[in-house]
């Protein structure tokens, strides 16, 4: 005897998958002005995660408070950046090296579009797309050099990131 099972059950593009990962991964970020997470993968593979935070071993912004610094840019603007962190991005370049995982042909998922600082990174690890799920206010730099470098980019949802302190 057989029975037909009728599902309403959608299952997630890739993209959508890696994408709610990664907002897991962002729950163990340590610091409150930009819960990050990232997860690269390769063939369907997870391969490396970071998110947001200091140094191993260093004290976190939620147990001692930010290290707030300004930056003024050319136009007279300013903005303001917690650096005590260490960027999502970054987190997850070091992970695969510290274990020897090569980069080499993988796409990166991440919360906002990485700065101009992780995006030069991620060119040089040999990530070939990157998915954003929403803007990141300094994106500009990041964009031009993704194109110059032949790396996709991908923004999900037009919203610009925003925390308190910008």
């Amino acid at each position: 005897m057989s029975e037909t099972h009728e599902s309403n059950h959608t299952r997630p593009s890739w993209d959508e998958y890696f994408i709610e990962i990664m907002d897991a991964v962002a729950k163990r970020a340590t610091c409150d002005r930009g819960r990050s997470g990232c997860v690269i993968a390769r063939d369907k593979r997870i391969v490396a995660t970071g998110y947001v935070g200091a140094p191993a071993g260093c004290a976190h912004c939620d147990e001692v408070g930010h290290e707030m610094h300004t930056v003024t840019h050319e136009d007279g603007t300013q903005t303001r950046h917690c650096i005590r962190t260490t960027h999502a991005e970054q987190n997850a370049l070091a992970h695969a090296a510290r274990v020897g995982v090569a980069l080499e042909g993988a796409t990166l998922y991440c919360n906002m579009t990485p700065c101009y600082i992780c995006a030069k990174m991620i060119i040089n690890a040999g990530i070939v797309r990157v998915v954003a799920l929403k803007d990141y206010h300094a994106s500009a730099r990041s964009k031009e050099v993704f194109i110059e470098a032949g790396v996709l980019f991908e923004l999900l949802h037009e919203e610009t990131q925003s925390y308190a302190d910008q």
